[in-house]
């Protein structure tokens, strides 16, 4: 390796430490640097003159040392010699290396020019390889987010364009490509609104078609819980006092996990909405989409409603499908409140819901005129009670639609009333009027399962076949009444807020069922003649009287309203008391038409010639009358009804007996008219003593002592106020004297008629 020579020496000491170089090698190194660094400076000159004036030096030095050693000179010198033609050699290649070095130098600096050059060309072609780049990757770039359009990723599309626009483009503005790429970067971005709308509106429009399915699989659900809410209440009673949705029933049911929107069923994916929003947001068009976004789900919701739904269908599917389609919008209208929080308020939500409510509600009321069947309308408003729950478990309010349900109801309460006013009207109409008859046992216990009745004998002793005391409209009627019952009851099943009209409205209901088709028709049949259909009525009112009774209870149990309280007063238990007695009255004026038929018959001779020794005819069928009567036709009547019966008649009987002699057709009684009427008065007498019953002989009193007086010797004891009041106080004071001027006490006999002149009378001879 060469030692490195101080550029900043002089000649002289360079070519001192040429000469003075302890070997070859060194001293060519020196040498050639020397050269080298003299030829670079434009030193090549003083180099020489340096080694020149060394040599000198030396010589001088040489030649003194010589002049004291001539020998040593001698020999010197021709060293020096030597060294001197070396030199002159070595001076001969210094110059011709000196020529060469200077020829190279010449030649390195042209190439170094060139180079230089050739740098010079390179960084300018580098510079235009990392501009032509740099324009490579914008327009990459540029390509990528048509790219990414075209792959619908919008959101990627929009990053990479504000990418170019704050990165790239910064580079590249020098260059007229980055003003035109400037240029279209607005209609890009629009570009990209565009196709982020179109995908929007295709998802709204799949959303769209798939609301009545979402609504649907809704629905199911909420049936589910239903029905797992009905098997823990049936195991848990105090779960059975929790409606569904309530805080309770929802802990109950929240090991059941079911995500509406992401199921085996049906998956909704929300991700082109947030893609659009979030492009917006970056384009800051945040409030424009939420403007149009609402516009749109407007127009949906009104594409939702149809212009008309029918009740009619048995299956319920038109009222299902409206029903289901608002479900599923308003489903995925909550959803997107919670998901994107920001873009639906709740009072945008809440308008849409309110509006589908009222025209599904306009809807159905338009449609209700269809509707002529009570299960039918009951069918509805099951579904619009499974609408309700599932539209109240995702927060909605739902006042309006319970309020609806009370038209549904007042509508369903009139179709089972008009249904079950019909069907008491043909029970009443072809009814027989008879006592229902038993043939078997198991049709007994039937009778006596729906029936408000008491057997008076226990079931082990009765023998088949029997007869009940009712007709067999009684047993039709509380099958009807029970019936009608339960059904109004199945209205509240499910859902039902207004409780307490359902107690009220059937109990209004009902009371005008008994009273205007049952009571009424049964009085109105009370016109008959038949005396038997009329204690058929009889028997019939006091059996419905009983069960209004049982009746008010029942509804007091049954009472949906638990927290009422108080009793149940039904009218028609008053009106069918009432009833009876109008039963009673007419029977009464039956009982004594006959007995004034009967009695009408009498043909008493007052002033007979002879005495009577039968009764009277009239007064021996009457007897039969009220005998058979009573053992026949009223045998089915209560003791206490048929007792009444018999004491009215008897009163009545007497009464037209004692009219007969006050009759101002009759001028004068003898004593054998009176002995006839007494005879006849006793007969009556002692078959009213077979009746077992004193009191009903207390109805014969006035008419007993009335033929006493008529029989007494003398009639001063009745003008004896304290005498007439023992013997004869049942005796009217008017009557009493009029029957007793009326007496004779002489009989007359017949006059004896010639045979020839009765002959000649009836042939028209005179006599």
């Amino acid at each position: 390796m060469p030692y490195a020579i101080d550029q900043r020496v002089d000649s002289d000491v360079a070519a001192q430490q040429i000469v003075l170089s302890p070997s070859d090698n060194q001293y060519f190194d020196h040498l050639t640097t020397a050269i080298e660094d003299a030829g670079t400076g434009g030193k090549g000159q003083q180099l020489l003159q340096s080694l020149a004036q060394f040599s000198i030096e030396r010589e001088a030095e040489i030649d003194g040392i010589c002049s004291t050693n001539h020998q040593g000179f001698a020999s010197a010198s021709g060293q020096i010699d030597r060294v001197r033609e070396e030199t002159k050699v070595l001076m001969t290649h210094i110059i011709g290396l000196n020529e060469a070095i200077q020829t190279s130098t010449e030649t390195l600096a042209r190439e170094k020019q060139i180079l230089v050059e050739s740098r010079a060309v390179r960084q300018n072609i580098d510079e235009a390889n990392q501009a032509l780049r740099d324009c490579l990757e914008v327009l990459r770039l540029a390509n990528q987010v048509y790219d990414l359009l075209g792959r619908k990723s919008h959101y990627s599309a929009l990053r990479a364009l504000d990418e170019l626009q704050d990165v790239h483009l910064l580079r590249i503005t020098k260059y007229k490509i980055a003003d035109t790429i400037q240029k279209s970067i607005p209609d890009t971005k629009k570009l990209i609104a565009d196709a982020v709308m179109t995908d929007l509106n295709t998802w709204l429009f799949r959303i769209r078609e798939t609301s009545q399915f979402l609504g649907e699989v809704a629905f199911y659900h909420i049936e589910q819980r239903r029905a797992r809410h009905k098997d823990r209440a049936e195991k848990f009673i105090s779960l059975s006092n929790f409606k569904l949705n309530s805080a309770v029933e929802s802990v109950a049911d929240e090991d059941e996990e079911f995500d509406i929107l992401d199921n085996e069923d049906v998956q909704v994916d929300f991700t082109p909405l947030f893609e659009c929003m979030h492009i917006h947001d970056a384009l800051g068009q945040k409030e424009k989409f939420k403007v149009d976004y609402a516009t749109t789900r407007r127009q949906q919701k009104d594409l939702l409603m149809p212009p008309s739904v029918t009740l009619v269908d048995p299956e319920g599917s038109s009222l299902s499908e409206l029903l289901e389609g608002i479900a599923g919008f308003a489903i995925i209208e909550r959803a997107t409140m919670s998901k994107a929080p920001g873009l639906r308020s709740s009072a945008d939500v809440d308008e849409l819901w309110n509006s589908m409510c009222q025209t599904a509600i306009a809807l159905v009321s338009n449609a209700l005129s269809e509707v002529t069947n009570a299960e039918l309308l009951l069918k509805i408003k099951g579904i619009i009670a499974l609408f309700i729950q599932t539209m109240t478990s995702y927060g909605y309010p739902v006042r309006s639609l319970d309020a609806f349900l009370l038209t549904l109801f007042d509508k369903y309460a009139e179709l089972l009333k008009r249904r079950f006013s019909d069907d008491f009207q043909e029970i009443v109409s072809t009814d027989d009027y008879m006592p229902m008859p038993i043939h078997k046992s198991d049709e007994y216990d039937k009778v006596v399962n729906v029936s408000w009745y008491t057997p008076e004998k226990p079931r082990e002793e009765l023998r088949f076949p029997c007869v009940l005391p009712f007709s067999q409209m009684y047993p039709l009627c509380c099958i009807d009444i029970r019936n009608f019952l339960n059904q109004f009851y199945f209205f509240s099943d499910d859902h039902f807020q207004h409780l307490k009209v359902i107690d009220e409205t059937l109990k209004t209901s009902l009371d005008e069922l008994l009273c205007e088709k049952v009571c009424q028709s049964l009085v109105d049949r009370l016109s008959t003649q038949y005396i038997g259909q009329i204690v058929q009525i009889l028997i019939n009112l006091e059996h419905f009287e009983i069960a209004c009774q049982e009746l008010e209870q029942l509804l007091v149990a049954a009472r949906s309203n638990a927290s009422a309280s108080g009793t149940i007063v039904l009218k028609a238990t008053e009106d069918f008391r009432s009833s009876k007695k109008t039963a009673e009255k007419r029977i009464f004026e039956l009982v004594n038409s006959k007995i004034d038929d009967l009695i009408g018959t009498a043909e008493y001779d007052w002033t007979a010639s002879a005495l009577e020794t039968e009764p009277s005819n009239y007064m021996q069928t009457l007897t039969r009358y009220l005998s058979n009567i009573m053992n026949t036709v009223l045998l089915g009547l209560p003791t206490e009804i048929k007792e009444l019966i018999y004491f009215d008649a008897l009163s009545h009987a007497a009464t037209m007996i004692l009219s007969l002699p006050l009759s101002p057709e009759v001028k004068s009684i003898n004593p054998n008219g009176v002995a006839a009427l007494a005879q006849d008065v006793q007969y009556l007498t002692e078959f009213v003593d077979t009746l077992n019953n004193p009191i009903l002989k207390e109805n014969l009193d006035e008419l007993q002592q009335t033929v006493s007086l008529m029989q007494a010797e003398s009639s001063d004891d009745f003008y004896d106020v304290a005498t007439r009041n023992k013997k004869y106080g049942r005796v009217d004071v008017m009557n009493g004297p009029i029957l007793l001027e009326k007496l004779t006490h002489t009989v007359q006999l017949p006059p004896k008629n010639d045979k020839l002149t009765a002959l000649s009378s009836r042939f028209g001879m005179k006599s």
